[in-house]
C-alpha cells in the first residue's frame, strides 16, 4: 500500500488501484507507521506526500515486490525453459539493432519462452532491474581513453557482461559532391565491423571537433550531452548547443538540414543512417555498452539463455 501512495501520491488512487476502500487504506498505513515507530506521510494540500522516512521505505517496499515478481518467474521457468518469462530493457539504438536479432535467437532455442522488451536509457534500465521490474538491463557507460576497452561500473548487486565498444563519429551535413555507396557487408561478419567506421568521400580529413567550434553543435540525452561537452572541452572549446533531442533520426535530420553538428555513437549509425549526413569516426572516444544481471550467480536459466542470446547477436549476426 504505502508503494501505491508512493506512487500516486493519493490514498483514494491507490485505494482504486488495489481494489480496497480508502478507509482500509489509511487504517494499514497507520499499522505501518505504528509498526515502524516513523512518521511515513504527511498532508500536503488535497493529497499526501511522503516522509523521507516514507520514501525510504516506499523505495525498499518497490524493490520487495520487483524481487518478489521476478522470483514468480524464476520458479515458473525452474523445471527447464520449456515455458516462462524473461524480460529485458535497453536503450533505443539497441533496440533497433542487435537486441531484435537476440529475440529471434531466444525464440528459436526456447520457443516456450515468453520475451518482453522495454526501451529505457541507461539510469532508468539500472533503476528498473535493481526493483525487479526486468531481469537484464542493456545499458552504456562512456569511458576515459586511457581505460581498458569494455571497462564499465560495477555497482552494488549488479553484475555487467560486456558486449562490444562503442565508437563515437563527428556527424556532419554532406558535400553536395556525390559519394560513393558503402561497402557490402558480410553476412557472417561481426556487428560491431558492420558499422560505419570511415568517412565517406564526402568528409574530408580537416573535418575535425576543433574546426567546427565557431558552429552550432546539436546534443543528445543527458550522457551523450556530457560526453559531447568533455570531447569539446578536451578539443579547446565549449560547443554552441543549438537544439537538444534524444531522437538519433531527428538529430541526423537536423545536421542534414545544416542546423549544425553532433556527435553520435557508431550503433545509433547503424540502426538508421540518413544520406544526407557524412560520418567521421573520433580516435579514443568509445562508449562500453553492457547487459546487467542482479543478484549472486548463477543466472535463473531464461536470464541465462537471454544473456547467452545478446553475447552471440553482437558477435555472429543470425
Amino acid at each position: 500500500m504505502l508503494d501505491a501512495v508512493a506512487r500516486h501520491g493519493s490514498v483514494t488512487a491507490a485505494a482504486r488501484e488495489l481494489h480496497y476502500s480508502q478507509p482500509s487504506v489509511s487504517h494499514h498505513l497507520a499499522r505501518l507507521e505504528a509498526e515502524t515507530g516513523a512518521k511515513l506521510v504527511q498532508r500536503a494540500g488535497r493529497g499526501i506526500r511522503l516522509t523521507e522516512a516514507g520514501r525510504l521505505l516506499a523505495d525498499r517496499a518497490a524493490e520487495i515486490i520487483g524481487r518478489l515478481d521476478s522470483a514468480s518467474a524464476e520458479l515458473a521457468a525452474h523445471v527447464g525453459l520449456r515455458a516462462g518469462r524473461v524480460r529485458l530493457a535497453a536503450f533505443p539504438s539497441a533496440l533497433g539493432t542487435f537486441v531484435p536479432a537476440a529475440a529471434v535467437r531466444l525464440s528459436r532455442e526456447h520457443p516456450g519462452l515468453d520475451l518482453r522488451l522495454s526501451e529505457a536509457e541507461p539510469p532508468e534500465a539500472l533503476a528498473m532491474l535493481r526493483a525487479g521490474h526486468v531481469d537484464v538491463a542493456v545499458a552504456f557507460h562512456y569511458g576515459k581513453t586511457a581505460e581498458p576497452p569494455a571497462t564499465v561500473p560495477e555497482e552494488e548487486g549488479v553484475r555487467l557482461t560486456a558486449l562490444f565498444d562503442d565508437p563515437s563519429h563527428l556527424v556532419l551535413p554532406a558535400t553536395t559532391e556525390p559519394t560513393a555507396a558503402p561497402p557490402a557487408v558480410p553476412r557472417d561478419a561481426p556487428l560491431v565491423a558492420a558499422m560505419p567506421a570511415t568517412p565517406p568521400p564526402a568528409v574530408t580529413a580537416t573535418s575535425t571537433l576543433a574546426s567546427h567550434a565557431g558552429g552550432k553543435w546539436i546534443a543528445g540525452c543527458d550522457r551523450c550531452r556530457r560526453h559531447l561537452l568533455d570531447l569539446c572541452a578536451a578539443a579547446g572549446f565549449e560547443p554552441a548547443i543549438a537544439f537538444t533531442t534524444d531522437d538519433y533520426v531527428a538529430v541526423q535530420a537536423m545536421v542534414a538540414a545544416g542546423l549544425g553538428v553532433t556527435v553520435l555513437p557508431a550503433l545509433a549509425l547503424s540502426a538508421h543512417r540518413h544520406p544526407g549526413v557524412g560520418t567521421r569516426e573520433i580516435p579514443g572516444s568509445t562508449r562500453h555498452v553492457f547487459a546487467a544481471t542482479y543478484g549472486e550467480p548463477p543466472d535463473p536459466p531464461a536470464t541465462a539463455a537471454l544473456l547467452s542470446a545478446l553475447v552471440e547477436a553482437v558477435s555472429r549476426p543470425a
